[in-house]
């Protein structure tokens, strides 16, 4: 039996777990299972594996993604360049590293995006480990960025700049929001933005997916905003690791 999962702390809402188990039924897959391993310390994974001989492939969620790097062999390129890794192999007791959030929302992204054309400046709100793929994925698409947080340090943009200074929103046509701010069950909770600033011209994507539309995308909705949540980048970076682990 080959055999997957996922480390992190807490696992209780785990997204994972319900994806592989109904994929594997579909597909009739009957060889394969995936569980999930919720581990206090990141330093528990030698043990972890140690005790499970069988795993070919790990996912690894929050608070882990940079802490896990220690542990690694190897790390692909463009992981190695986002300083964060959410999904590993493992072969002949090796750990390789790979980031499949960024190849999950670079698709999602140019689908979203689809025949219009890209916007050249964006805004990512949030700096937290979830903003670092979506960093890279801009940077690789060549889509100018800022940052937007709540606690400023230099180089990014403070929540009040946004509502006060209007050209910001004018020029940034894209507005990524890489917080948990929405997330259920805090779904009236908002970025602070001067929404009536939105036009038709604006996209609005939201890596939160529960709730489906989110107080941020509903507000986007209003405005007669192009609005997307994160629901297909997990559907992407969950099939792009099944890929890497070649099964």
């Amino acid at each position: 039996m080959r055999k997957f999962g996922l480390i992190g702390h807490p696992l209780s809402h785990s997204f994972s777990k319900k994806y592989f188990t109904k994929k594997f039924e579909k597909e009739g897959i009957t060889d394969a299972t995936y569980e999930l391993f919720p581990i206090e310390s990141i330093d528990q994974l030698p043990r972890l594996l140690q005790e499970n001989p069988g795993l070919i492939g790990l996912n690894v969620t929050i608070p882990y993604k940079e802490q896990v790097l220690k542990f690694l062999n190897e790390v692909d390129p463009k992981a190695q360049e986002i300083g964060a890794v959410n999904t590993l192999k493992i072969a002949n007791g090796k750990l390789k590293g790979y980031n499949t959030d960024y190849h999950g929302f670079k698709d999602s992204l140019i689908k979203f995006i689809g025949p219009n054309k890209i916007p050249s400046n964006a805004l990512i709100l949030g700096t937290g480990g979830a903003s670092k793929a979506v960093k890279a994925v801009l940077e690789d698409l060549n889509i100018t960025y800022q940052l937007v947080s709540r606690n400023l340090q230099e180089g990014q943009l403070s929540y009040e700049s946004l509502n006060t200074q209007y050209s910001i929103l004018n020029t940034a046509k894209l507005i990524i929001n890489t917080t948990p701010l929405g997330m259920s069950p805090n779904v009236n909770s908002l970025p602070n933005l001067p929404y009536d600033q939105l036009t038709e011209h604006h996209f609005l994507y939201d890596l939160v997916y529960n709730p489906m539309k989110t107080a941020f995308l509903q507000k986007g909705i209003i405005a007669g905003c192009w609005v997307k949540n994160g629901l297909e980048m997990l559907y992407g970076q969950a099939e792009k690791a099944w890929e890497i682990w070649g099964a």
